[in-house]
């Protein structure tokens, strides 16, 4: 068989997570990266999520819901590093990040007054290390944040793309197969806007 057949580069990648997505190394994964991604790591979870997702249908629903767990888990992180290093660590993370400290300050002072506005950012494509650091930040109290963390990001990975994979997730494998890179490019594209919104808007 000749080499050339081999998927390469992003459909290698693809490849790998529809192979594995009932493997504990790829849930392991998962919990990794949804972690990392609600504290520091740039790229939202859902990139992993979703082709694992429509490769183990069967259970979709576990795998969204343990993602929200290392999501909510990491945000604890976030909220740590805002509440207690923000000095330090937080100042440095959104250095790294180009996010403004203006926009820290406004979404600090709109979760100082509106709590339960978490639940609304944390579901957008907005960068939600900038909720969870600037929660810590604005002394939101920890069992509130964690309330609306567990609300915000359940919503987002279990009911709206758990019930999208389980309703169309035929369709969604058929489409990934066929176009990769260009589902990829358009969600890495929603992924910038939400962080020029964190930045701009």
């Amino acid at each position: 068989m000749s080499t050339s057949s081999k998927p390469r580069g992003l459909r290698a990648l693809y490849a790998w997570m529809l192979k594995n997505a009932a493997g504990r190394h790829a849930w392991a994964a998962l919990a990794c990266f949804a972690f990392a991604e609600a504290s520091f790591f740039p790229i939202p979870p859902d990139v992993m999520l979703l082709p694992m997702m429509v490769a183990d249908r069967k259970n979709a629903f576990k795998l969204a819901a343990w993602c929200a767990f290392w999501s909510v888990m990491g945000g604890m992180l976030g909220y740590t590093i805002g509440h207690l290093f923000w000095q330090t660590a937080g100042l440095w993370l959104i250095g790294v990040l180009h996010i403004p400290l203006a926009k820290v300050e406004l979404y600090r002072r709109s979760f100082s007054t509106h709590a339960y506005m978490i639940m609304v950012q944390g579901a957008t494509p907005i960068p939600y290390k900038l909720v969870t650091i600037a929660s810590g930040l604005a002394g939101v109290p920890f069992l509130s944040f964690m309330f609306f963390s567990a609300i915000t990001r359940s919503f987002r990975f279990v009911v709206l793309e758990g019930l999208l994979v389980h309703f169309f997730g035929a369709q969604a494998k058929a489409m990934l197969d066929k176009y990769l890179e260009v589902a990829l490019i358009g969600f890495l594209a929603l992924v910038v806007l939400g962080i020029v919104a964190a930045i701009y808007l």
